[in-house]
């Protein structure tokens, strides 16, 4: 237009991407491999990751559906029936200590809550974030995602004088299943609570114990009675085979679920409520986790068989949905190995830089194909 001048558009912004905090997406790196055992004559058996393939319990479906017809907004908090059936859940099943609702919060799935627990923390630069030394990826992610240093130590002497804000632990064990026992996980408490640390127990496990017995954070033997600076993560994907609802739960210091319900709330984290009712009647009625249970502990047996008559050493594996396996080569030789059997597996060095001679083998496949491993690792 006549008589106007042109106003030149600023360019954006300098800034750093959040992904380049981040390591490269793991699994990412199997395509290879798994080409390779998607190729053999009787098809891949897909051992590489947790996900849950049996059917979600016939109740469960029914009471999402029926919580469906509900038409406003969820609260980020929970409806109470939800948040009451979480706290009785956790001490009937597992003899934590009794909660009262207000110290229970669903999640949009625990890998999410993982993943952002150390911003909505409020950490950040500075802080340091302890993961075990062998360790689920997400715990590294919140961390490098909040700009806090993570740290990894399986015992508080590794940790010296530094300055601790925040400590994963995570019993029974993914990768390894290694299950810590309460004097263990009572010693890491005491040590957190003497520095002003938060403990963070990721317990998603804690329903499939094979070996040993494991204990949840809440538990009085280790909590003393008192869930003051405890959250205790969990998730109804492997035992109640809803992963698809992304349904989960923290528990533990009230005044830790306020802060983080209060940040959830302003930034719209909020469960679907078909699925609070679904994991209310779920968290309400045993039966349908210790059939899961069972199928699970018929898995182990055949592929814990199969895998050392193939020669391989087992180490821990004492409860969750994993063999940690080794033969004492690099990990990456193992998986070649397996998948040229048409078996995919998990490399060890995902979890952490000690996993670099092991593999992690999950038993998350349908007995078929469990039954198609087990006859390949024999011939």
């Amino acid at each position: 237009m006549t008589g106007t001048r042109s106003v030149p558009i600023p360019s954006p912004r300098p800034r750093t991407s959040p992904a380049s905090r981040l390591p490269d997406f793991p699994w990412d790196t199997l395509a290879g491999v798994k080409a390779t055992a998607a190729a053999h004559p009787g098809g891949i058996v897909d051992l590489s990751v947790g996900t849950p393939v049996d059917p979600v319990a016939e109740p469960i479906r029914r009471a999402l559906y029926e919580g469906s017809a509900f038409p406003g907004y969820p609260a980020t908090v929970g409806t109470p029936a939800l948040r009451e059936a979480a706290a009785a859940a956790l001490t009937r099943r597992y003899g934590a200590l009794e909660l009262p609702g207000d110290a229970v919060l669903p999640v949009v799935g625990t890998k999410e809550a993982i993943a952002w627990l150390p911003t909505t923390l409020g950490l950040g630069a500075g802080d340091t974030v302890v993961i075990p030394e062998l360790a689920y990826p997400t715990y590294e992610v919140g961390a490098l995602l909040a700009g806090a240093t993570p740290v990894r130590a399986d015992g508080t002497a590794q940790l010296g004088p530094a300055p601790v804000a925040l400590v994963f632990v995570n019993s029974p064990s993914n990768p390894t299943g290694k299950v810590l026992p309460a004097e263990h996980l009572r010693k890491v408490v005491d040590w957190a609570r003497e520095r002003g640390a938060i403990v963070a127990s990721d317990e998603c496990y804690l329903g499939l114990a094979w070996d040993a017995e494991p204990v949840s954070v809440l538990d009085p033997r280790v909590s003393g009675g008192d869930p003051t600076g405890l959250i205790a993560i969990h998730s109804l994907s492997k035992t109640s085979n809803l992963a698809s609802y992304r349904a989960g739960f923290l528990a533990g210091d009230p005044a830790l679920i306020g802060e983080l319900t209060a940040v959830r709330k302003h930034a719209g984290l909020i469960m679907p409520f078909p699925v609070q009712a679904a994991m209310t009647y779920a968290l309400s009625v045993d039966v349908h986790e210790a059939h899961q249970r069972e199928r699970y502990a018929r898995r182990r047996a055949a592929l814990l068989a199969a895998v050392t008559g193939a020669g391989f050493r087992v180490d821990h594996s004492d409860a969750g949905l994993y063999l940690w396996a080794t033969r004492g080569e690099p990990c990456r030789d193992t998986v070649a190995w397996f998948a040229e059997r048409g078996i995919l597996v998990a490399p060890g060095e995902f979890y952490g830089p000690s996993g670099t001679e092991h593999v992690r083998i999950a038993m998350t496949a349908t007995d078929e194909r469990i039954a198609a491993a087990a006859e390949r690792l024999a011939s």
